[in-house]
């Protein structure tokens, strides 16, 4: 209604300018009255009153009017510094390259600093190219705050350059919430001043810290940390989870690894832990065997995702009890676990009827038969089967019935042959297609992939 009334009161206006166009062009004897738009009454007395008609909402004419006389940019000159057209075109351009583009001017740097263009982007801050100076450093962490980052990575740190970051970012300490140390020679110390100074980390991740000891993380862990990644850390071991299950918890997310964590260390998890706790990764934990499994199960039985790749004591009695006691899983990693057999996939498949993704990367004793258990599967959706050398056209048969597949691996699978490969065009789902190292993988035989799955990416 108020629009409606911003229209009628333009309608008024602009019989009100021609009625003036018409008294002009009538000379001067039209009177004053005769030369505004009036409405005229009659009276029971013969007299006549005049009343000036004026917009009812003068306000939203006035919008209305603005609205339609916005000026628009004529030239690419004008095109390039009109900002509602860079805050849409800046999206088509890759994080990196919109770094380069905050360079070209003041106008374009002050759009890009807009957070939205850096959502789920993770700055890596080499330490040993910072500058020197601290005015130049000052600008380059003030410009990471503008750009409202909060998660930061940190490559080649030591303690003082901990400390210059943290003393940074004192102001916006709230804002970062995820901190990454990669090869760095931050010791406990370090570690206590990053955690202490920046009180709401919630995600953690420490790789190649061999200065870190469990000392320092029994003395800095925050309880709110929910995803944590600890990777070749000499010094972690055993009492590295312990200092983890007591510490944590609310962690919900668990990446580890550790080549001197024992089977002992996994049953340090609470009770509380194990409702909480629904990702498990344990990569290359050499010394985890079977009787780990046990307390896994026993300790965390509603994990969703679970890895045990590179854990090579493994065998089908561990994977036999993950199938039976784990009935939540959705994505379980085998990979490089080479006494894994067919026992294990007719475990998985038995047992696992939630699973959604299965990766069997190096594992040589998986034949055609453990495939043909996991062609039974409904509800599985990516499978990886790189490097498995005993897998062979009989297995590919087995695999044109899982309709429901959207990513499949065969990448060193050498005895698979062409006419087998092209068989896969009746997996009509299928998004991704792995075919490096194939020997069978020509390029007449990819050329037939690609143009009978046209929404497939074949990679070869």
């Amino acid at each position: 209604m108020e629009i409606s009334n911003g229209i009628r009161g333009l309608r008024f206006r602009s019989e009100q300018q021609s009625q003036q166009n018409t008294s002009a062009a009538q000379g001067p004897q039209g009177s004053r009255e005769t030369q505004l738009p009036q409405r005229f009454n009659v009276n029971g007395n013969g007299t006549m009153n005049v009343r000036i008609v004026r917009s009812p909402k003068p306000l939203i004419a006035r919008k209305i009017r603005s609205l339609f006389s916005k000026s628009q940019p004529d030239t690419i000159s004008e095109l390039f510094a009109d900002e509602r057209f860079l805050s849409k075109f800046f999206f088509y351009f890759a994080p990196e390259e919109r770094g380069t583009l905050c360079q070209v001017c003041r106008l374009w740097k002050n759009v890009l600093y807009h957070p939205k263009f850096w959502v789920d982007v993770t700055p890596i801050i080499v330490c040993r190219e910072l500058s020197r100076n601290d005015d130049q450093r000052c600008r380059f962490y003030e410009s990471l705050q503008h750009r409202g980052f909060d998660t930061v990575c940190l490559f080649g740190a030591t303690d003082n350059e901990v400390s210059d970051f943290v003393a940074h970012f004192q102001t916006y300490k709230k804002q970062i919430k995820a901190v990454s140390l990669r090869c760095s020679n931050v010791t406990d110390t370090g570690m206590e001043v990053l955690f202490k100074k920046l009180p709401c980390l919630y995600k953690v991740e420490l790789s190649g810290c061999n200065e870190i000891t469990e000392t320092g993380l029994w003395s800095c862990l925050n309880p709110k940390i929910v995803s944590l990644t600890i990777s070749d850390c000499i010094n972690v071991a055993d009492d590295t989870v312990g200092a983890i299950a007591q510490l944590l918890p609310s962690l919900f997310e668990l990446n580890l690894q550790a080549y001197h964590v024992t089977d002992a260390s996994l049953a340090f998890f609470s009770a509380k832990q194990g409702y909480i706790l629904s990702i498990l990764r344990l990569h290359s934990c050499w010394e985890i065997t079977n009787h780990g499994i046990v307390n896994i199960v026993h300790s965390l039985p509603n994990l969703t995702v679970l890895s045990m790749s590179g854990c090579s004591k493994i065998t089908d009695d561990g994977v036999e009890l993950i199938a039976e006691n784990l009935r939540k899983l959705r994505s379980l990693d085998l990979s490089w676990c080479p006494r894994i057999t067919d026992a294990s996939l007719e475990y998985i498949a038995c047992d696992l009827s939630q699973l959604e993704e299965l990766i069997l990367d190096r594992c040589s004793r998986v034949s055609d038969i453990g495939v043909g258990y996991l062609s039974t599967m409904t509800s599985l959706r990516r499978l990886f089967l790189r490097w498995c050398t005993q897998i062979r056209d009989f297995s590919l048969k087995h695999i044109y019935s899982m309709r429901n597949l959207r990513v499949l691996s065969l990448a060193g699978c050498t005895l698979v042959s062409g006419q087998g490969l092209c068989g896969l065009t009746q997996l009509h789902n299928l998004d991704e297609l792995e075919l490096t190292n194939c020997p069978s993988a020509t390029r007449e035989v990819c050329l037939y992939l690609r143009e009978n799955m046209a929404h497939c990416l074949v990679v070869d």
